[in-house]
């Protein structure tokens, strides 16, 4: 069986006709690859080609790879190869399309490779292979285009590329510096997205709270509406829209703070999802990131006085090269303090082409799996206890899967996929999508329990 992430590509295959074209479609990494593949895909719907959930019935596949760390790079390599022996005929796109020669070192039979985001090259190759069955100027397509996520949530991309220079990173060779898009534009997207029956707009980027420098924040139309091409101006305007909003890839910069006001009114979901990476000043300054300790702690106690709802979510990074045990502790002391509400952890993997791979005293990788166990311990605690003072409380969730005993969502503290869920006994006249309010009863390190209070359905 052919997937998009964790989503069958057979759930957004409709009977066209049958004597369309098929073609397959893997798509892998994060989000905004994602949406680069539901970009792709609706270009292949709108042209005609039908989309197949199997190797054995494409006359073509086409992978959509990831290569920012090494075990992505493995990943997307393994997925080609494995398209190669079940089909044969193979496009790649994608992060790693970059280097095209380490694709083909390994796999010399692929039709075509091309980099992120180059969806123009893509149909161009599938084209090369298999003409298109008819003009897109006269098919009919979905306004919001193929979609990969369940259709109660959609990911929102509002830039591409990025302006930082992280050691450890490749994000800016792979995909380029960042490209706003307008805001006028990302409103007619999103306003599409709610129409069709999305309830969640997942705001993403490489640097979402870069949004608009590139275009100096200059003003831009919605609605008739002059607003500027910024992160507040924007996340004021989803706001108006009726489905939950939230943000990730936040960067701590100064006018993240203006985000709160939002959050704490309603207007945008209390949730910050900031990479921070680490907590020591020399390891952040050998990453070249920004922000001190000091000063983010002060701003989330500051933010939380100010919205006591809000969710914090980061990454970190162990095992840097030239980590010591005194820095790591450091760490662990940060994250004791700040006593974020989700948190994911990385053992550093020395990317090809990261400017951190030239640094000395590199860890073994006994010793970053160990910091790694170490961290996780640390913040599974801290989860645990965060998550059973919301036992009792009641608070709205939106409906992701309903089974015959067991309904699964999630609350404004949990994105799809990352972060926890909340569980519901079966039985309840409910579909994916519906918003129910309910009562916590229980909580574990990740996830919560609840009964149900009442519904409010589609």
């Amino acid at each position: 069986m052919l997937a998009i992430g964790v989503n069958s590509i057979a759930s957004i295959t409709e009977p066209m006709k049958s004597d369309a074209p098929h073609i397959g479609f893997v798509s892998l990494g994060c989000p905004k690859n994602l949406v680069d593949s539901e970009r792709i895909l609706s270009r292949l719907r709108a042209e005609g080609y039908e989309l197949s959930a199997t190797y054995q019935e494409a006359e073509l596949v086409v992978v959509n790879t990831c290569g920012f760390i090494d075990a992505a790079v493995d990943e997307s390599l393994d997925a080609i190869g494995e398209a190669l022996r079940e089909n044969g005929r193979v496009i790649v796109t994608g992060c790693l399309g970059k280097d095209e020669q380490r694709i083909r070192d390994a796999h010399p039979e692929v039709l075509a490779v091309t980099g992120a985001h180059a969806y123009e090259a893509v149909m161009e190759a599938v084209h090369a292979q298999i003409p298109a069955p008819h003009d897109p100027y006269t098919s009919l397509l979905p306004p919001t285009g193929v979609k990969l996520t369940p259709r109660h949530y959609a990911y929102l991309r509002i830039s591409e590329g990025c302006n930082h220079s992280c050691t450890f990173c490749i994000i800016p060779d792979l995909r380029g510096p960042l490209v706003s898009r307008p805001l006028g534009e990302v409103m007619q997207e999103a306003e599409r997205l709610v129409a069709s029956g999305v309830r969640e707009l997942l705001v993403v980027s490489q640097d979402t709270s870069a949004y608009g420098v590139d275009l100096k924040y200059r003003p831009d139309f919605w609605q008739g509406r002059p607003l500027q091409t910024r992160i507040r101006d924007l996340a004021y305007a989803l706001g108006e829209l009726e489905a939950w909003i939230r943000f990730h890839y936040i960067y701590p910069y100064p006018h993240v703070d203006d985000l709160i006001p939002l959050m704490a009114e309603g207007h945008v979901q209390p949730y910050l999802d900031m990479p921070l990476q680490h907590a020591n000043p020399r390891i952040l300054k050998l990453m070249q990131r920004p922000a001190a300790a000091e000063k983010v702690l002060e701003r989330i106690a500051r933010w939380r006085r100010e919205c006591p709802e809000l969710t914090l979510r980061s990454t970190f990074i162990v095992g840097f090269p030239g980590e010591t045990e005194a820095e790591f502790e450091q760490l662990l002391d940060f994250l004791r303090e700040a006593r974020l509400d989700r948190v994911g952890c990385f053992t550093y993997s020395a990317v090809t082409g990261a400017q951190a791979n030239q640094l000395p005293d590199a860890l073994p990788a006994e010793l970053k799996e160990e910091r790694r166990a170490r961290f996780m311990e640390v913040q599974a605690a801290i989860s645990r206890e965060r998550l059973q003072a919301r036992v009792g409380r009641e608070t709205i969730v939106l409906v992701d899967e309903v089974k015959e005993k067991q309904v699964i969502a999630r609350s404004s503290a949990d994105a799809p996929e990352i972060d926890g869920r909340v569980f519901m006994p079966g039985a309840w006249d409910l579909e994916a999508g519906d918003f129910i309010e309910v009562r916590i009863t229980a909580a574990t390190a990740h996830d919560l329990r609840a009964e149900p209070l009442a519904v409010e359905a589609d």
